[in-house]
């Protein structure tokens, strides 16, 4: 199974030029033509939050009409900070499970070699992300109804300390009781993020979790407690998770930019 992860996407209202605003719409529409042009195609898109830059209507609008003129595979996508649940739901409704639940943007999707679980951690109002005790309840109920099936589970805030101590005060709040969930299930084999604008590798009790970065800006390497944060322009990417039954998940990161070669390697 082939499952293309975007993330971070920001799309706006519109794409007029303001001063060191990278054009997000342009951005994104990109990054869902790569994924879309490649080999094999991949069986599904899932985008792990921030869909839009406001919680906008017509930035929905914008977001659904691009996904339409690009996409011809399944998108799944959860909201994040940026978001507002209702707006998303209202606006992006055709979309599997996204009104699944009736409250929250949390489902799961049961139709592939690999079972996703997708989180809802957006705390109105807030940046940090949160899931609430009947999320949690939610959570396990559902992974405890497929206990031997291979398991990624989506969610836009990291539910682990990356090192960037500006983003780490905005990650999931009180991750631990998210962990206990975690690790009384072994089938949880992997957990995908965004939120971060970075490519990141931690660990949730067992499982691995991968941060991936924004398909339009970046935002700046610091470890350094006093540093307020910046965005910059590092080139913008996605990741495609492979899962075998023999080797389980590999994952690899996509560049969306133009860049020279291919070049073979014998002239």
């Amino acid at each position: 199974m082939l499952i293309c992860q975007l993330t971070d996407l920001h799309v706006r209202p519109d794409e007029t030029t303001r001063s060191l605003v990278p054009e997000t719409n342009t951005l994104t529409e990109r990054a869902c033509r790569v994924a879309a042009a490649f080999t094999p195609l991949p069986d599904v898109v899932i985008v792990t939050g921030d869909l839009t830059e406001s919680g906008l209507e017509a930035e929905y609008a914008n977001l659904s009409a691009i996904l339409a003129r690009t996409l011809s595979v399944p998108v799944y996508v959860i909201p994040g900070n940026h978001d507002q649940r209702e707006n998303l739901r209202a606006g992006l409704a055709h979309l599997p499970g996204v009104t699944a639940d009736p409250h929250f943007v949390q489902y799961a999707v049961e139709d592939y070699p690999v079972r996703l679980v997708m989180l809802d951690t957006l705390v109105p109002g807030a940046n940090h992300g949160a899931q609430s005790a009947a999320q949690l309840e939610w959570l396990d109920n559902t992974l405890a109804a497929q206990p031997s099936k291979p398991t990624m589970v989506g969610m836009h805030h990291p539910p682990f300390v990356t090192g960037i101590p500006h983003m780490d005060k905005i990650a999931l709040l009180n991750p631990d009781p998210f962990r206990s969930v975690i690790a009384r299930h072994r089938q949880v084999k992997r957990i995908v993020c965004g939120h971060h604008h970075r490519p990141i590798v931690g660990q949730c009790s067992h499982a691995i979790v991968s941060i991936a970065s924004s398909v339009g800006h970046q935002v700046a390497l610091t470890l350094d407690p006093a540093d307020p944060g910046a965005f910059n322009f590092e080139p913008p990417t996605f990741q495609l998770h492979i899962w075998t039954k023999k080797n389980g998940f590999v994952s690899h990161t996509v560049y969306t930019d133009s860049y020279g070669g291919p070049f073979p390697f014998v002239t």
